[in-house]
């Protein structure tokens, strides 16, 4: 197992305000990355141990991961370990896939076989009871079904690290996507839309798997190598790290501006403290579908 790693000053000097911080770890072992990674914020102090957690990656589709469109097994195995070591009994890894089985997505990104080794529920979230909730100030999304298991369960949003047609980057908010029914009901001003889900379910941790990172599109299958991790308290500024990552400007990510303005998180760079890799060093552009770059 790897140490506890140290962390930097959560002030600035003569600033009293704490700062976000997010880590970006490199590596070539995800399931050691993501322990390291979730120490290093000190994300016990995140999520309360009597809670119920949910783990929600991407299955979009049944695609392995290293096509870049899925959340590689691997990542979720290292979350699972951080949250059991740390006391934490109820965890279930949930989904619900837009374009495939959510069972055989998970068979195909190897998260069967962590379920099994951590003795984790395996939940696919479109056969679930569903509840309809009314975001509060809403800027577009008036009523949306929600699964009641993420109604009730503290989420850990695990994401792919990867470009979106229509918004730029999908990331850990419009990861929570998975949770709603019917998927249609997101159609329609999109990015006002996931701000709106993500005030009903906030991840309180959120981990993009950078392991194969996604240019050109959300199911393209244009995969780039990265060997990352991101993760963080605060989803927004996580997403905000990760689109700099990927050579996108976050000011220009509505749903993330968006969010922020709605008080889920912070996306001024300024107030986010990066722990670990520095963008900089870490930065690539990633290639934008046609359709993106006529949209931005």
């Amino acid at each position: 197992m790897l140490n506890p790693m140290g962390t930097m000053d959560n002030h600035e000097k003569g600033n009293t305000i704490p700062m976000n911080k997010v880590a970006i770890i490199k590596g070539t072992i995800p399931q050691e990355m993501a322990v390291r990674a979730l120490r290093m914020i000190g994300a016990e102090r995140a999520i309360s141990v009597e809670k119920r957690i949910l783990i929600k990656p991407n299955y979009i589709n049944a695609s392995h991961p290293s096509t870049g469109v899925t959340t590689d097994g691997r990542v979720i195995e290292g979350v699972a370990e951080f949250l059991v070591e740390n006391g934490f009994k109820e965890i279930i890894i949930g989904e619900g896939s837009g374009f495939a089985d959510t069972f055989h997505a998970y068979k195909v990104a190897g998260v069967t076989e962590v379920a099994q080794r951590w003795n984790l529920q395996l939940l696919d979230l479109n056969k679930d009871e569903f509840v309809e909730v009314t975001p509060p100030n809403s800027l577009a999304l008036k009523k949306v079904k929600i699964a009641r298991t993420a109604l009730e369960s503290t989420l850990i949003s695990i994401p792919k690290l990867k470009l979106h047609n229509l918004t730029g980057v999908t990331l850990s908010l419009k990861n929570m996507m998975g949770v709603v029914s019917p998927k249609g009901v997101m159609h329609g001003h999109l990015n006002e839309k996931i701000a709106d889900l993500a005030s009903i379910v906030t991840p309180k941790l959120a981990v993009i798997d950078g392991i194969i990172g996604g240019e050109v599109s959300e199911t393209s299958g244009h995969p780039v190598e990265m060997n990352l991790l991101i993760a963080g308290t605060d989803p927004v500024a996580v997403d905000v790290v990760g689109a700099e990552v990927m050579g996108v400007d976050s000011k220009n990510v509505k749903h993330l501006q968006l969010a922020s303005e709605k008080g889920l998180g912070s996306c001024d760079l300024t107030k986010i403290e990066v722990l670990g890799e520095p963008i900089e060093r870490v930065r690539r552009k990633f290639r934008r579908s046609i359709v993106s770059r006529i949209l931005s």
